[in-house]
Formats: C-alpha cells, structure tokens, sequence
C-alpha cells in the first residue's frame, strides 16, 4: 500500500472510530507524540480531542458521520463528510484536513457549514 493510500486509511479509522464512540482508540492507535489544532473553538492535544467528542456524543448520543470523500497528497489528508447531528435534521458539511508524520496523525484544520433547509440549485452538498 502507498504511503498516501495508508495515510488515508489511518485518518478513515481515526475518524470513524472516534465518532462512532471511542475517541480514546482513536488517539491510542493514530495520534503522533502531539496534535495540534487549528479550529479556534478546540484546544490542542489528545485530551481535548477526547474531551470534545465525549461532549459531543453526549449532547447528540444518535450522530452519525458518513464519509463521503477522501483526497491524499504529500503528508495531508482531506476528508468531506455529511455529520447529521439529529436524524431528520440536515446536518452539517465538513472538510476536514489532517496532516501526518509517520503514519499519526498530528495536525488538524476544518471547515464547517450547516446544511440549509433550501437550495439555489439542485446539485446537492455532496
């Protein structure tokens, strides 16, 4: 397997396995010796991750977050995925870009738009 085929693999079981429930899994098996976070809402480091996940889980236990896209180029990975917070409700868009070092995930930035009710056109967020 490539290197990039193996980077997103590692960050597609990161991220299912933490919002499926075990974020702890999910930082033991594929956190580096440090993860830094650039969304201005969450902290850096495994603990805050876990933390922010538990809340997460905790106010919405029936999340779901489905995958619809992963991109790999050099040490970046780049998720697009559809988390509905409520089922029934619209959810939110995300992009989501990992970067890694030596196979761990390291780095994080993301991009979140909630999904509207109504659409100009017909071509749909995913």
């Amino acid at each position: 397997m490539s290197d990039l085929e193996q980077n997103k693999s590692v960050v597609v079981d990161y991220y299912k396995t933490a919002f499926a429930g075990d974020p702890e899994k999910a930082v033991a098996d594929h956190f580096g010796d440090r993860y830094t976070q650039h969304n201005p809402d969450a902290q850096d480091g495994p603990e805050a991750f876990i933390g922010f996940v538990k809340w997460l889980r905790g106010e919405y236990p029936n999340l779901q977050l489905e995958i619809k896209r992963v991109i790999a180029e050099g040490d970046q990975v780049v998720t697009h995925s559809h988390l509905v917070l409520e089922p029934g409700k619209p959810g939110r868009a995300l992009a989501d870009f990992f970067r890694l070092e030596d196979g761990k995930v390291v780095e994080h930035w993301d991009v979140i738009q909630d999904i509207p009710e109504k659409s100009a056109n017909d071509n749909g967020m995913f």
